[in-house]
């Protein structure tokens, strides 16, 4: 019995883990001592898909898997707008999504800040100028930081959001 069931049990082979990327660790560094200071703990993060094409959504998902892992850096992502410090804004904002996206800003908590992320969330990219497409996040709300690429990596994402910190931190 046991011959025949080791012909379909394989040893579990695993690969290396990789080292981690010495410039997002000096990043998440940043980040933990921004968030500490500046929001008390934790950044709370609302992600609001305005009209996009998901490229950029994949990267910010990636900002959550066991590489890049945002949350020992304080960075959590919540459901409800209610509860979040950041809008992280993708996508050109369509004319169906517009009063959506305006509710959502609303119901946030001051002081509120919103980032769009991705050339189609800060000019339209190239759905600018078509019928179904108002244009950037700032034709529906004021946007503090823009994080340009098609789509950016998540590295350029954590530093984007270093940089609002830094801002906020100013500010107060």
């Amino acid at each position: 019995m046991v011959n025949a069931l080791s012909c379909f049990i394989k040893p579990r082979i695993t690969g290396e883990i990789p080292v981690r990327d010495e410039e997002i660790e000096a990043i998440g560094r940043q980040i933990r001592a921004e968030v500490d200071a500046v929001f008390g703990r934790s950044l709370a993060i609302r992600e609001l898909d305005s009209g996009s094409d998901n490229a950029t959504e994949i990267e910010i998902n990636n900002l959550n898997n066991p590489y890049y892992d945002a949350e020992r850096f304080g960075i959590t992502f919540v459901a409800s707008p209610r509860h979040a410090d950041v809008l992280l804004v993708t996508g050109a904002v369509t004319r169906n999504m517009a009063t959506a996206a305006k509710k959502t800003y609303d119901a946030m908590p001051s002081p509120k800040y919103v980032v769009a992320v991705g050339d189609d969330a800060c000019t339209g990219g190239i759905y600018s100028g078509s019928y179904a497409v108002l244009g950037g996040a700032e034709k529906v709300f004021p946007v503090d930081l823009r994080i340009s690429g098609n789509p950016p990596s998540p590295k350029e994402i954590l530093a984007g959001l270093l940089a609002l910190m830094k801002k906020a931190g100013r500010e107060q």
